[in-house]
C-alpha cells in the first residue's frame, strides 16, 4: 500500500494513530499517537493483566513416584503456556452451571509416563494430551516452540519411576494469577529525550554518556540547546514493545487489549445511563441537586429517597443530629 501523506494527516487529525515498526511471531513494536497518557497506560495495563487466556488450574495426581512433591509438580504444570486462541468461546468457571468443571468451561489434559529404560527420562509439555471435544481443537494444547519439539520440561524420572495425572485447564486473567498472563513483558516508553523532564536522571559525571538514548530517540527531534521549556507540553507519542508468552500471538494481545477496554467503557456507560428517562437514576448528582430543606448534607442518592431528610438507605425513622432518618428506621431520636 502506497504512503499517502494527505490521508495520514487527515487520520492524525481525527483520532489516535498506530504505526507498526516490527511484527513477528514473538513480538510487535508500534507507536501510538494522538492519545492521552492515561489511555496509553491503560492499554499497557490491560494487555498485562486483563486479557483472558487459559492455564492449568486443577491437577488430580493418581500416581507419583518421582522425587518431586505433588504440589511442586502442580505448580510447574500451571505455568506451562497453553494455546488460548478461541478462549472467548469458553466460559469462566464462575459463570458456568456445572458443579466443578465441564467441557463448556474447561479443557482436560492427561499425562502418563513411566521410565522403563536404564537412563533418566525427561517428561515435558508435549506429553500432556488434551482429551474430549472442543470448539477449537488447538485450544488448551501446550505451546511448543523449541527446536527439539518437546516444550517446557516438567520433571525427570529415574528407572521404574512413574507419573500419572489429570489436569483441568480453565479460563482466567493475570489479575487472578500470573499463569494467565498473555505477555512475558511489555515495553512502554515516551519522550525518549526527556524533553518533558518527567525523569530525574541520576548520574556521576555526564548524563549523556551514562544514559544512552533508546532505540526510539531517532524517531523524535532532540532538544535544542537553549530552547525554552514548555510547561504546558504533554506526551503525545507512546512506544510499545509487546512480547508474547506463547499462548496468544503478539498482535492478538493488542487487539484483545483494545477489546477489553471497549467492554469496560461500555459497562461504565451502561451503569451511568441505566434507567435514564424512566424515573430511575439519571447519572451522578452533586450535593446541591434536589437537596432537602432540613439539612445541608442531604441529597437524593441512587438508593432511593428524596429530599434531605432520608439516608442513603431510605426507610422511616427518627432524625439524627445531622438531619435525616437513620438506616435502621423505627421510632427516632433527636
Amino acid at each position: 500500500m502506497d504512503y499517502d501523506p494527505m490521508a495520514m494527516d487527515d487520520a492524525e487529525s481525527l483520532g489516535p494513530v498506530v504505526k507498526i515498526s516490527q511484527a513477528d511471531s514473538v513480538r510487535v513494536k508500534f507507536e501510538l499517537q494522538n492519545a492521552d497518557i492515561s489511555f496509553a497506560n491503560s492499554l499497557r495495563r490491560v494487555m498485562l493483566a486483563e486479557i483472558p487466556t487459559i492455564a492449568i488450574d486443577l491437577v488430580e495426581i493418581e500416581s507419583n513416584s518421582s522425587v518431586l512433591a505433588d504440589e511442586f509438580i502442580a505448580h510447574r504444570l500451571g505455568l506451562i503456556p497453553l494455546n488460548a486462541e478461541g478462549v472467548e468461546h469458553l466460559l469462566y468457571s464462575r459463570d458456568c452451571d456445572c458443579e466443578e468443571y465441564c467441557e463448556n468451561c474447561s479443557v482436560k489434559l492427561t499425562l502418563h509416563a513411566k521410565c522403563t529404560g536404564y537412563e533418566n527420562m525427561s517428561v515435558s509439555a508435549r506429553d500432556l494430551v488434551p482429551v474430549g471435544e472442543r470448539i477449537n481443537q488447538s485450544l488448551g494444547t501446550p505451546v511448543i516452540n523449541d527446536k527439539d519439539g518437546t516444550g517446557s520440561l516438567i520433571l525427570k524420572l529415574r528407572p521404574e519411576q512413574e507419573i500419572k495425572l489429570e489436569c483441568i485447564a480453565k479460563k482466567g486473567i493475570a489479575k487472578e494469577h500470573a499463569k494467565w498472563a498473555p505477555s512475558a513483558a511489555i515495553g512502554f516508553e515516551y519522550d525518549p529525550h526527556n524533553k518533558l523532564r518527567h525523569l530525574d536522571l541520576w548520574y556521576e559525571k555526564d548524563p549523556k554518556s551514562e544514559w544512552p538514548p533508546s532505540e526510539y530517540a531517532k524517531w523524535e527531534e532532540p532538544p535544542v540547546e537553549g530552547e525554552p521549556f514548555d510547561f504546558d507540553a504533554v506526551p503525545n507519542h507512546f512506544y510499545y514493545n509487546v512480547e508474547t508468552a506463547g499462548n496468544l500471538p503478539p498482535d492478538g494481545i493488542v487487539t484483545e487489549g483494545i477489546k477489553v477496554i471497549q467492554q469496560k467503557l461500555a459497562g461504565l456507560i451502561h451503569e451511568l445511563t441505566e434507567g435514564e428517562g424512566e424515573g430511575g437514576y439519571d447519572g451522578p448528582r452533586s450535593p446541591d441537586y434536589n437537596s432537602g430543606p432540613d439539612t445541608g448534607y442531604g441529597y437524593s442518592t441512587s438508593y432511593g429517597g428524596n429530599g434531605g431528610n432520608q439516608s442513603a438507605w431510605g426507610g422511616g425513622g427518627g432524625t439524627t443530629p445531622f438531619g435525616g432518618q437513620t438506616s435502621y428506621g423505627g421510632g427516632g431520636w433527636s
